[in-house]
C-alpha cells in the first residue's frame, strides 16, 4: 500500500516510470525487506531507464537527420551502472574529473567516447586525456598552455573544443570571449599536435532559446574559423535539458497558492528546479531543433548544411527516472501546535535541496510497515535527518500524512538520480555511505538486487 503525504489540496505525487510504480505499490514488502538487509537511506538504480531516455532523444535527432553526439554527464550521480548503459547503448561519458575519467576507461571507455567538459582540469587529468585521445574542452587561454605543456614532444594529433562564453553568460566564470576563442585559435595554428574539432558551450537555466541565440554566436565564430582555415565538425551545446518530475498543472498550482506558513522555516524559498515545467527533454530538443537561427533556416537545416555534428552532454535528462531513494522512519515526535517532525534514518545530504536553500518539490511516499495501517487522523509534520545539526532537514515544507507514519515504516523519494541522491553524501557521524544497488529481474522475472559497483558491472 503506498500513500502520498501533501498539503492538503495542493499535492506533489511523483511522475513514476511504471516498473517504479509497480515496485511501489505492490511489492511494499520486499522493498522493506531491502531496506532491513541493506540499510537506510537505501538507492535503488534502474540502468534501463537511462537507455531508454538516450533512445527517445536520439530519435528526435535521427528524425531532423542531425548528426549528433550524446555524451552522458557522469557527474549527476556516482553509479557505474548508469555509466555503464550509456557506453553499452553506444553513448559517450561526459568526465569532469580525473577520477571519472578512470571509472570510465575501467567500464570500458574508449578516447573517443569520451569528453572532458570542466574547466578546472589538473596536470595529471590533461596528461590522461591526451593518453587515451578523448575529446577535450578547453576553458581559457589559459588551459590551453596548460594543455600543450603536456603534449608529448614526438604525438599525433589531438581533438579539443574551446569553451565559449556567450554574450548572456558574461557574468559566469566559465568559457571564453569570441576575441579569446580567435587568440586561441591563432595560437592552435601554429600547433601541429592540436586539433581544432569544434566549439562547446553551457548555460545555466533551461531555456532552449538561449542555447539558440548561443549558437548564432558559435556559428558566426565557426565561419570565422573555417576563414582561418580551420575544418571544425562539431558544436557541443553541453546539458541543461530539463525533466518533469510533477504534473505541470499541479505545480503551477502548488507554486501559485504556497505560502510562508507552508515551511517550517517561515519563509518560501527563492528559486527552485522546475519540477513540473512545461516541456520534457524530448519535446525541448525537438523546440531547440525547429527554432530559426537565420531567416528561414532552422537549427537542424543550419548544422544539417554546415556538415556539423550537434554534440551535448545530459546529465539530469539521461537519469530521469533511474533512481528512487527510501528512507526508514525511526520516530515521529509530536511539537506544538498539533504539528510533528518526523525523524527518519539518513541524513538530508542524501537529499540534499535544504542545503541549497530550496526544496525537493516532490512529495514523498509513504510505504507502511505494516499491511493495513491502523486508522488514524491525518497529521502535518516536516522531515528531519539523524544527525545532530537542527538544520539537517529533507523537508522544511509542512507535509499532510492522510494517515500517521510509524516507526519502521518508509519514505520513498521518486526520480533521485539527477544529482539528489549522492551529491553531498558523507560518513557524518561514522554512518556508512549508503547502500546503492540495481534493480533487475532474474530469469523467472523476479525482481532481485545486484550491487552497483565497477566490479559488478
Amino acid at each position: 500500500m503506498t500513500l502520498h503525504c501533501h498539503k492538503l489540496g495542493a499535492g506533489l505525487p511523483p511522475i513514476l516510470r511504471s516498473e517504479t510504480a509497480d515496485l511501489l505499490a505492490l511489492e511494499g514488502a520486499l522493498l522493506l525487506d531491502w531496506v532491513a538487509r541493506h540499510g537506510s537511506p537505501l538507492n535503488l538504480i534502474w540502468p534501463d531507464a537511462l537507455r531508454e531516455n538516450l533512445a527517445a532523444l536520439r530519435e528526435v535527432l535521427i528524425e531532423r537527420g542531425v548528426e549528433h553526439a550524446i555524451y552522458y554527464g557522469a557527474k549527476v550521480n556516482k553509479s557505474p551502472g548508469l555509466v555503464q548503459a550509456a557506453l553499452d547503448a553506444g553513448a559517450g561519458v561526459d568526465i569532469s574529473s580525473l577520477y571519472e575519467l578512470r571509472d570510465a576507461r575501467r567500464l570500458g571507455a574508449d578516447g573517443a567516447s569520451l569528453v572532458a567538459t570542466g574547466p578546472a582540469k589538473t596536470k595529471a587529468f590533461h596528461e590522461e586525456l591526451v593518453a587515451c585521445n578523448a575529446l577535450i574542452s578547453v576553458d581559457s587561454p589559459e588551459e590551453l598552455e596548460d594543455l600543450i605543456g603536456c603534449l608529448p614532444a614526438e604525438t599525433g594529433t589531438r581533438p579539443i573544443l574551446l569553451r565559449l562564453q556567450p554574450a548572456s553568460q558574461e557574468k559566469s566564470r566559465f568559457g571564453m570571449k569570441a576575441e579569446a576563442i580567435v587568440r586561441c585559435l591563432t595560437r592552435i595554428a601554429g600547433e601541429s599536435r592540436l586539433r581544432f574539432d569544434g566549439l562547446h558551450f553551457h548555460l545555466g537555466g533551461y531555456r532552449w532559446e538561449d542555447r539558440v541565440a548561443a549558437l548564432k554566436e558559435a556559428a558566426g565564430l565557426i565561419a570565422e574559423a573555417r576563414s582561418m582555415g580551420f575544418s571544425p565538425g562539431m558544436i557541443d551545446i553541453g546539458g541543461g535539458l530539463p525533466i518533469q518530475y510533477v504534473d505541470q498543472e499541479q505545480y503551477r498550482a502548488h507554486l501559485a497558492t504556497q505560502a510562508p506558513e507552508d515551511y517550517r522555516t517561515g519563509k518560501v524559498p527563492g528559486s527552485f528546479y522546475p519540477y513540473g515545467g512545461a516541456l520534457s527533454s524530448v519535446d525541448w530538443l525537438r523546440r531547440f531543433l525547429q527554432a530559426e537561427i537565420s531567416e528561414g533556416q532552422t537549427v537542424a537545416n543550419y548544422l544539417t548544411s554546415e556538415g556539423l555534428i550537434l554534440a551535448m552532454e545530459p546529465g539530469r535528462a539521461l537519469a530521469d527516472q533511474a533512481a528512487i531513494t527510501a528512507f526508514r522512519i525511526t520516530r515521529v515526535k509530536a511539537l506544538r501546535d498539533e504539528a510533528h517532525v518526523i525523524f527518519v534514518e539518513g541524513s538530508s545530504f542524501s537529499a540534499c535541496e535544504t542545503w541549497f536553500a530550496s526544496e525537493f518539490l516532490v512529495d514523498p511516499i509513504l510505504i507502511p510497515a505494516r499491511r493495513s495501517p491502523a486508522a488514524s487522523n491525518p497529521i502535518r509534520a516536516y522531515l528531519a535527518g539523524h544527525s545532530c545539526l537542527d538544520d539537517d532537514v529533507l523537508s522544511n515544507r509542512w507535509l499532510t500524512f492522510p494517515v500517521a507514519p510509524q516507526a519502521g515504516d518508509l519514505l520513498v523519494f521518486a526520480n533521485t538520480a539527477g544529482y539528489q541522491m549522492d551529491l553531498l553524501e558523507n560518513e557524518f557521524h561514522r554512518h556508512p555511505i549508503p547502500a546503492r544497488l540495481r534493480v533487475l529481474r532474474d530469469a523467472e522475472g523476479r525482481l532481485m538486487l545486484a550491487h552497483d559497483t565497477i566490479e559488478e558491472v
